[in-house]
């Protein structure tokens, strides 16, 4: 991390019964920075966060957020934080124009609600009551409520969830226009692709702790995994033939599609012609952020196991 830190955490612990939620974490967000946690469900980023937003109290350790305590500065940290929850929600009889002003009304400085309406494709949407919302689109809100008092730093919690393609291609867009504008970002996300774009670093969180943290690229050069050559299967395969080519270290199949790790492109296409194997959809794939992942945690998904905390 270069520069002033923005946030701070120091061996942050929560606990609920038997459970330790957090388990001493410790990371800090420096100014400009958009910073990503990811991890399985139950690994414990939201309450992490959440500790951090002053909405739980932690069980040990210290938060500063803009150099304030998040429960005894609560009031003047409002002012210059934004926070768009996991999950939340609104009266449904309320229209879209109506919830912006309601939030704008509640900071002494606010942005300009139908500006930030338009800017997330709700424009068109401002007379809608909330009930006529699609699920993208309520996300979109929560996001613009968020954003309405101009925050200093602004903390997003699982942000695209629900959003199409597009939505979330736009949607990251936006994000990268808040850190241009000078906002620093603390985003949680499922999706590994979104951590990778969007993150300067990434903290890997499972069990109630940091088991990795540093900039996406540098994480995936650390795991020295090698690139795959994957293809889409029309029959039957011994895996045994692709096994024993230079450089191949395994062979996965998962019902049609197989995955060849290490190895030359060249060496499994005459290997697969040779035997008469039929493939299709024949591609390299280089190692990514989801390589690490399930390499530190050993999940293949971070919404596989059990519910969020």
């Amino acid at each position: 991390m270069n520069g002033e830190a923005v946030v701070v955490a120091d061996g942050l612990a929560k606990r609920y019964g038997d459970l330790a939620a957090v388990d001493g974490i410790s990371f800090q967000v420096g100014r400009g920075e958009i910073f990503g946690m990811v991890g399985p469900n139950g690994a414990g980023k939201t309450t992490t966060v959440e500790c951090v937003e002053g909405l739980r109290r932690p069980d040990a350790g210290r938060v500063t957020v803009l150099g304030l305590d998040p429960w005894r500065d609560a009031q003047a940290l409002r002012e210059r934080m934004g926070v768009q929850l996991q999950t939340a929600s609104l009266p449904q009889r309320i229209k879209v124009g109506e919830a912006v002003g309601l939030f704008a009304s509640f900071y002494r400085q606010a942005a300009d609600g139908n500006a930030l309406l338009a800017r997330l494709g709700l424009g068109n949407t401002r007379k809608a009551y909330v009930s006529q919302l699609s699920g993208g689109q309520r996300q979109r809100l929560f996001v613009a409520l968020a954003l309405i008092n101009r925050p200093e730093v602004v903390f997003l919690d699982e942000l695209t969830t629900g959003l199409d393609p597009q939505g979330r291609r736009a949607t990251w867009d936006l994000v990268r226009e808040i850190r241009a504008e000078g906002a620093t970002v603390v985003l949680t996300t499922h999706f590994m692709d979104e951590a990778e774009r969007l993150c300067d670093r990434v903290a890997i969180v499972d069990h109630g702790r940091i088991i990795a943290l540093d900039a996406p690229a540098t994480l995936v050069r650390r795991l020295g995994a090698e690139a795959r050559v994957v293809f889409d299967l029309d029959g039957d395969l011994n895996a045994a033939t692709l096994g024993v080519l230079d450089g191949v270290r395994r062979v996965e199949r998962e019902g049609e599609r197989v995955v060849v790790c290490g190895g030359s492109l060249a060496a499994v296409v005459n290997t697969l012609e040779a035997d008469g194997v039929r493939f299709r959809n024949l591609r390299t794939e280089q190692p990514n952020l989801e390589d690490v992942f399930l390499a530190l945690t050993g999940h293949r998904d971070a919404r596989e196991s059990g519910n969020p905390l």
